[in-house]
């Protein structure tokens, strides 16, 4: 794969996502800064890789049992014998934390008829069958069988409940089904290094969510790889977010990003007819990152100024507050802007110091997808760690303007979630075959997903 970066010239005619970092009132880390940007063409995908429940079935048996598949933070599961139920596409483990520092995955599958050992996450000592009392230790091993006399069979075997692999970095707790698999940190790379100075793993979750939508996982995921669409399904960011010129790398098959400035009006409007006050009047009103200063100031941005950079010391002084530390001396863009990180296939992950939030993406059938949305906040300098929100669970006509905690975020997801059903119904509508377009750079990320799925299709 080419990694060598392409002339701007093919990009949207506006100032560059690096044109903007320079004008930030802060050094910005040179991890930001343009990345590599390979050339995989411009073929089209067939709807049926959104339709076709063949397809679909392929892609459990040789992707969803393959991959890294982030199931849980290690806040879910703090104490000794805590565990969550993992779920994905007929699999079912159990991540248990059997020890101080150890986690294990285990095959949520009694070894005698089958039966789930548990159907929601908890703490126990001890996991035991409901059908016929068999048991096994939290670590896997087995404990008791009942009727231990009438299973010669079972006499001196090992009836551990199998497990999957387990890895983790930053707070997440990684499963993988397949034993043969890269290593996670094979293929990770840059995110670690790249977020090491947001030390995510001393984050607690404020908030966390899950939604059922009606469209494909992969339509799903896409709706959240690019910026562009923000003119017709966020009109209301275009007064203040770089959408068009957004930056967009691929590092490896497994890890992309998009960054995109907050503070600057879209390429797609006429800027001539905002003022800098203009735009931080509409960062205020809708970006659900800034807030207004706590002196009670209106959205009046000082002469000479620039609105971006008004937002972004606005949340130093907000964030300090709230947590203790000193954030005087980071950039501007990490402070504000969107800065998404994903690790393929379903993981989305946003960098910076602001609000960072955590999008994953499960499939249910081919055509029912779940979204989980956490929002990440920093542990407090001088106080206990919050336990972690628990998980709100939102059905398919649940709006997300609903949930308490998500301020105007909640509408922006509605926004994006309005579009899927009408996706799906026009992938189906199309047929099989019908071509599915991308753009060469704007949505290279979505086109690299498709490259990748396709690598692990074939094997």
């Amino acid at each position: 794969m080419n990694l060598d970066i392409r002339p701007q010239a093919d990009r949207c005619n506006d100032l560059s996502y690096e044109d903007i970092l320079n004008l930030d009132t802060r050094p910005v880390p040179a991890y930001l800064r343009q990345g590599p940007v390979p050339d995989i063409g411009t073929d089209p995908v067939p709807a049926g890789n959104y339709t076709d429940p063949a397809f679909f079935q392929q892609e459990v048996d040789k992707l969803w049992s393959r991959c890294w598949q982030m199931a849980c933070r290690e806040e879910d599961i703090p104490n000794v014998g805590d565990y969550v139920v993992y779920d994905m596409v007929g699999k079912s483990y159990l991540i248990v934390r059997t020890a101080p520092d150890t986690i294990k995955a285990l095959l949520n599958v009694c070894l005698h008829r089958g039966r789930k050992l548990a159907t929601q996450g908890g703490c126990k000592s001890r996991f035991r069958c409901m059908f016929h009392g068999f048991e096994w230790n939290i670590d896997g091993s087995f404990k008791h069988n009942p009727m231990a006399w009438d299973f010669p069979q079972w006499e001196g075997q090992d009836m551990r409940l199998p497990e999957a692999r387990v890895a983790r970095w930053g707070g997440f707790v990684f499963v993988n089904f397949d034993p043969e698999a890269k290593p996670l940190d094979d293929i990770i790379h840059p995110i670690p290094e790249h977020f090491a100075r947001y030390d995510l793993a001393n984050m607690y979750t404020a908030l966390h969510i899950a939604k059922t939508f009606p469209a494909n996982w992969k339509a799903v995921a896409e709706a959240f790889m690019e910026s562009h669409h923000s003119i017709t399904t966020h009109p209301q960011f275009m007064a203040f977010l770089g959408d068009a010129n957004s930056q967009y790398d691929v590092f490896s098959p497994y890890v992309s990003r998009q960054f995109s400035a907050m503070g600057v009006p879209s390429p797609f409007v006429d800027k001539s007819q905002l003022s800098e006050s203009d735009i931080w009047a509409a960062m205020l009103r809708s970006s659900g990152r800034v807030r207004e200063w706590e002196q009670g100031e209106g959205p009046t941005v000082p002469e000479g100024v620039r609105a971006r950079a008004c937002a972004a010391e606005q949340q130093r002084h907000a964030l300090a507050a709230q947590d203790g530390e000193d954030y005087s001396d980071i950039s501007d863009a990490e402070m504000l802007d969107p800065l998404l990180y994903n690790l393929w296939p379903n993981l989305s992950v946003w960098a910076g110091f602001s609000l960072n939030l955590v999008y994953r993406w499960r499939p249910v059938d081919v055509d029912t997808a779940i979204m989980d949305v956490r929002v990440l906040k920093r542990v407090p300098k001088n106080g206990p760690r919050p336990r972690p929100a628990p998980l709100q669970v939102l059905g398919v006509d649940e709006p997300c303007a609903t949930v308490e905690g998500l301020g105007s975020l909640g509408g922006v997801f509605d926004q994006d979630m309005a579009n899927l059903p009408y996706v799906q119904q026009g992938l189906k509508a199309g047929g099989r075959d019908f071509p599915v377009h991308f753009g060469k750079y704007s949505e290279l990320r979505i086109r690299q997903l498709h490259r990748t799925l396709a690598d692990f299709m074939a094997g």
